[in-house]
């Protein structure tokens, strides 16, 4: 099992990425999929998530209108559009597999993580 992270990088406030979670080795069409950060010196916290069938998603109050997240079952491809970017926001992200999205705990499997670092 393999999930591999991509599209974060370092951005001014006010911008955007996007991140990608490509996963193998799994069933990915019938898992809950989501994504959680952790900044140097805090606990992970969940971000969002989205169910298997892509119709419920979830998101922390700090990505509420903010970031968006949707999922390729064809291509076993999660996504995370993020705008409006905060410094705030700059931690390691990672993509999990399996996760319970009303509490994001769970994620039998888990990505490498991919750095987002916001400039003022």
């Amino acid at each position: 099992v393999q999930l591999v992270e991509s599209g974060g990088g370092l951005v001014q406030a006010g911008g955007s990425l996007r991140l990608s979670c490509t996963a193998s080795g799994l069933t990915f069409g019938y898992l809950n999929m989501g994504w959680l950060r952790q900044a140097p010196g805090k606990e992970r916290e969940g971000v969002s998530c989205i169910s298997w069938n892509g119709v419920s998603t979830y998101y922390a109050d700090s990505a509420k209108g903010r970031f968006t997240i949707s999922r390729d079952n064809a291509k076993s491809t999660l996504y995370l559009q993020m705008n409006s970017l905060k410094p705030e926001d700059t931690a390691m992200y990672y993509c999990a597999a399996a996760l319970n999205c009303r509490d994001y705990k769970g994620g039998a499997y888990w990505g490498q993580g991919t750095q987002v670092t916001v400039s003022s």
